[in-house]
């Protein structure tokens, strides 16, 4: 017998803010926070103003940085947490 398995949609974005120690991620769900050191290794070592310059694309699905040419989906930093749901 097959199993059935549900596909859940991609976790987008409404909006995003870079803070001091973390990036900020509102959904239609709920506001999520990452700390730098979790996004990327890249993100870790980066300054502040390096950090700041993001990006979110129109679809809400990503995150540029264009400083540290650095490109992050929405759902793979927060898609987890709603995994469960």
């Amino acid at each position: 017998m097959g199993t059935v398995t549900k596909e859940r949609k991609p976790v987008l974005a409404l909006s995003i803010e870079a803070q001091v120690d973390g990036l900020v991620i509102i959904t239609s769900e709920k506001r999520h926070f990452v700390a730098w050191n979790n996004c990327s290794p890249k993100l870790a070592r980066a300054t502040h103003e390096e950090r700041s310059q993001l990006e979110l694309s129109p679809s809400g699905y990503g995150i540029h940085w264009r400083l540290l040419d650095e490109d992050l989906s929405v759902d793979g930093l927060v898609g987890g947490e709603q995994a469960g749901k």
